[in-house]
């Protein structure tokens, strides 16, 4: 990605890198990065990180977050923001499984109606989406003095927020692919100047 100084003014969202405990629900569960899962981290933040392209890092506070946007955000001498509301769904009984081991019924119907089906004791997805994009409003409203924050938060926030701006059906969130260390970057409108955000570029 090129850095923001040819967009008026932006904010970048980026997926933590690899957790340990493997592949498998993770939600809730507030599993650290791996090795692997900071260096991933470093690589996709690297160029833009040199530059001092970021005025303000936000994040979730879960340690595969809040560990890296804490470091960054030392590292460039801005201002770090952990957000409730940027946490990951929680997937109730089904935290830390991996999804070969769970019922094929139920999986297949998370896959096919996730806003009809909700794992058992998970956060519905209707509330997900309400707390995500409230996040999303305080991300907005918090970063209006500055012209290009990150975001360091989950593939599922990252779904969520680009679903509020592009207005997707929730059968729709799933099929937006969203890797470790996964940077979108959205632009902003200028502060009382009316408009949206839209999306400028999204992948590794």
């Amino acid at each position: 990605m090129s850095s923001a100084a040819k967009l008026s003014r932006c904010v970048d969202l980026l997926r933590h890198g690899e957790a340990a405990g493997g592949a498998c629900f993770r939600g809730s569960r507030d599993d650290p990065l791996t090795p692997a899962g900071w260096a991933q981290l470093e690589a996709a933040t690297a160029v833009d990180a040199a530059a001092g392209a970021w005025d303000r890092v936000l994040c979730s506070p879960a340690q595969r977050c809040a560990a890296f946007a804490d470091v960054l955000g030392a590292r460039l001498g801005v201002p770090v923001t952990a957000l409730p509301a940027l946490r990951e769904r929680h997937f109730g009984a089904w935290e830390g499984q991996a999804a070969a081991t769970l019922p094929a019924a139920d999986l297949a119907a998370f896959w096919s109606d996730p806003a009809g089906f909700t794992p058992p004791g998970a956060e519905p997805l209707r509330d997900f989406r309400a707390r995500v994009a409230s996040g999303w409003q305080e991300v907005m409203t918090l970063t209006l003095s500055h012209r290009h924050p990150l975001v360091v938060t989950h593939g599922g926030v990252v779904r969520a927020i680009l679903g509020e701006m592009l207005g997707l059906a929730a059968a729709s969130l799933l099929l937006l692919e969203v890797p470790h260390a996964c940077r979108t970057r959205i632009r902003l409108p200028e502060p009382h100047a009316g408009g949206l955000p839209s999306l400028v570029t999204h992948g590794c």
